[in-house]
């Protein structure tokens, strides 16, 4: 309640508040109040298809190939040693990621659009299946991003296909193409002797 002022408590009863005028709280053409800078919501949206050349981080021997640019989330601890859709166990601690449809075993340069900062990753699972995001990192992955408090965070993914191609400020050789597995031995049957009973 406000304080007392002058007059008597009959005073305040007759009295009447007024609306408050309808007009804009800044008038037209009076200078913003913020300077925070506007968002680009576009990146947001998830995208495939020929973006042109990367903008390139500074010194990092020029242009790049962008595959993909979307949001990207990371996981860890509760998937730790699970086993991934290529077959091998998830380790949160290794370079990997999980995406879409990328062939297992490619590798990925995964510039933020945020901080600039880059990580080469191997895809080894599927993945994530929630609207707006491209990729799935591994903590580790993240955290050389600095994404680990912000969730998702906006990317543009480089596929390292060729000699040359730099990642995070250092060259990167094209990965070799998979060793073809040997086809598994066949399994032995072996005799356990029966257990005698008494």
């Amino acid at each position: 309640m406000p304080p007392a002022t002058e007059g008597s408590a009959t005073d305040t009863k007759d009295a009447k508040l007024s609306p408050l005028p309808r007009q804009l709280a800044v008038p037209a053409g009076a200078p913003a109040r913020s300077s925070v800078p506007s968002v680009r919501y576009d990146l947001a949206a998830p995208s495939s298809g020929d973006f042109g050349p990367d903008d390139g981080v500074p010194g990092d021997g020029g242009p790049r190939e962008i595959y993909e640019r979307g949001g990207a989330s990371w996981y860890g601890i509760q998937f730790h040693q699970r086993k991934t859709a290529s077959g091998e166990r998830f380790d949160m601690t290794a370079m990997t990621a999980a995406h879409k449809t990328l062939p297992f075993n490619t590798r990925v340069c995964v510039r933020s659009l945020v901080t600039g900062s880059e990580v080469l990753v191997r895809i080894t699972d599927r993945g994530p299946y929630a609207q707006g995001r491209i990729i799935d990192l591994s903590r580790a992955a993240a955290e050389r991003i600095g994404m680990i408090g912000l969730g998702i965070k906006q990317v543009a993914l480089t596929i390292i296909d060729r000699d040359g191609m730099r990642c995070g400020g250092a060259d990167v050789e094209a990965a070799e193409p998979p060793l073809a597995s040997a086809p598994a031995a066949p399994r032995r049957k072996v005799n356990v002797p029966a257990r005698r009973r008494r």
